[in-house]
């Protein structure tokens, strides 16, 4: 992912979350040097992307999101083996992630593909009407 990305990108953010990451968001993500990856097709439509940071031996998914006209599809699958590719080529021990209990979609994939629900983070996310949600904490052992 580059620069270049960033508006369809945030375009497609803001299309499938009611509390979506910002621009800074994104371009502080490339400026630090995160894994950041697109997926796109043979048009080359954008279908999906995620951000993915180390720290010691354990990988952290921070973002991952299927453009709304393609969720249903596999996408989601096909970025998450590009992040269990990246953490095993790193010698990361695991993959961890965080995601809301009002998204049961994401938490079935999730599940699908190998994590386990590790614990929660309290008030972790913003939601409607100032109001927090819970984080369920996930991780993907490899």
């Amino acid at each position: 992912m580059s620069i270049d990305d960033l508006e369809e990108v945030v375009e497609i953010e803001n299309r499938v979350y009611s509390h979506p990451w910002t621009h800074g968001n994104f371009v502080d993500s490339i400026a630090h040097g995160y894994q950041c990856w697109t997926l796109r097709d043979a048009n080359q439509e954008l279908l999906g992307y995620f951000f993915m940071m180390y720290v010691v031996d354990e990988a952290h998914l921070l973002n991952i999101s299927v453009h709304a006209n393609y969720q249903g599809r596999g996408i989601g699958m096909q970025l998450l083996d590009k992040v269990a590719l990246l953490a095993r080529e790193h010698a990361m021990a695991s993959v961890l992630l965080e995601v809301r209990p009002s998204n049961p979609r994401a938490i079935v994939i999730y599940q699908r593909f190998g994590f386990i629900e590790i614990g929660r983070r309290p008030s972790y996310y913003p939601a409607a009407g100032n109001q927090r949600e819970d984080a369920i904490v996930m991780r993907l052992p490899l």
